[in-house]
């Protein structure tokens, strides 16, 4: 029989549940991170920064490689990764999809490691001459927004170009046999293109906008671990500072991981930067403008605000 002594046991019980943040009674087994072929993730993997920064909360890490971002969002929108690194482009394309991400800390590029590129006796010279021209890029990665700016600051519309989207291997190939005229990509690629195809560049991202990239995290991640974003965030920033005096290790660990050649990861590593901080109104306002770009010209099925799904952290806390 139930009497008032079991409901009220039930109800103080209850209320102890609801009471306790849900971290603390229910944390995922294992946190799964997207990376892409590049940044300093080799070397955070191999020094198991992460892994020792979750280890006493009982949680696993596990690291999952994508060739470019706009895969790595998809894998974070369903749910099958928790949490990435990309681009500026790819969270605007997968925002303006219905996507579940979120914005949680930012990495602001000294525009130095992404570059339109043409071969080396190309009659290309400006941007203006891209005119006409079949040009290579990632539909929807950092690329796509760094070829319309570029074209918008010649003074070019979308249309006066034949755009070639192609995933970087394929545009590697078709860069390689000439049957496109420029390519837009980011490093090791870009790296690589220079030093084993003598590509010249006529335009890095610094000379046409302001590049940020991001750590993005699913919502229900997010909103269901906060704490554990937090730590993640500090961890990487940490990690870091310590890449940006550490190049060296850097870029042996990039090279052993990823079998590019050590030249072009260490041209890579040293115009790189790592330092992860909140995103502030200067990085918002940046990363409004590459969506009010691309909602121009109907690249993306709707305009968005990217303020909408920017979490907030506070480093310390």
């Amino acid at each position: 029989m139930i009497n008032r002594r079991h409901i009220l046991a039930t109800t103080l019980l209850l209320a102890t549940v609801l009471a306790a943040p849900a971290h603390a009674e229910d944390k995922p087994a294992e946190i799964r991170i997207g990376t892409q072929k590049g940044g300093f993730f080799p070397a955070v993997r191999q020094r198991q920064t992460l892994e020792n920064a979750f280890k006493p909360l009982g949680i696993e890490i596990k690291w999952i490689d994508f060739q470019f971002g706009p895969p790595l969002l998809e894998a974070i929108n369903v749910g099958s990764v928790d949490f990435g690194y990309v681009g500026d482009s790819p969270p605007i394309f997968a925002q303006a999809g219905g996507a579940r991400i979120r914005y949680v800390a930012a990495v602001k590029s000294g525009g130095n490691t992404q570059a339109i590129v043409v071969p080396k006796n190309s009659p290309i010279h400006t941007l203006a001459d891209l005119k006409g021209k079949r040009v290579a890029f990632g539909k929807g990665s950092s690329a796509h927004n760094l070829l319309v700016a570029a074209l918008e600051k010649a003074g070019l519309s979308w249309s006066d170009i034949t755009p070639a989207p192609l995933a970087p291997a394929d545009a590697t190939a078709a860069f390689v046999k000439g049957s496109v005229d420029a390519w837009s990509i980011w490093d090791p690629y870009l790296a690589l293109a220079e030093l084993k195809e003598n590509a010249r560049i006529i335009a890095f991202d610094k000379d046409v906008h302001r590049p940020n990239a991001f750590y993005i995290a699913n919502t229900d991640f997010v909103e269901k671990y906060p704490s554990l974003v937090s730590r993640l965030n500090t961890t990487f920033a940490a990690e870091g500072v310590w890449a940006d005096s550490h190049h060296e290790e850097v870029a042996k660990a990039q090279a052993e991981a990823t079998g590019v050649d050590i030249a072009a990861i260490r041209r890579f590593v040293d115009r790189s930067n790592y330092r992860v901080a909140p995103l502030d109104a200067e990085v918002v306002k940046s990363q409004q403008a590459v969506a009010d770009r691309f909602a121009k010209l109907g690249l993306i099925p709707r305009p968005v605000k990217v303020s909408e799904i920017v979490w907030t952290w506070t480093p310390g806390s």
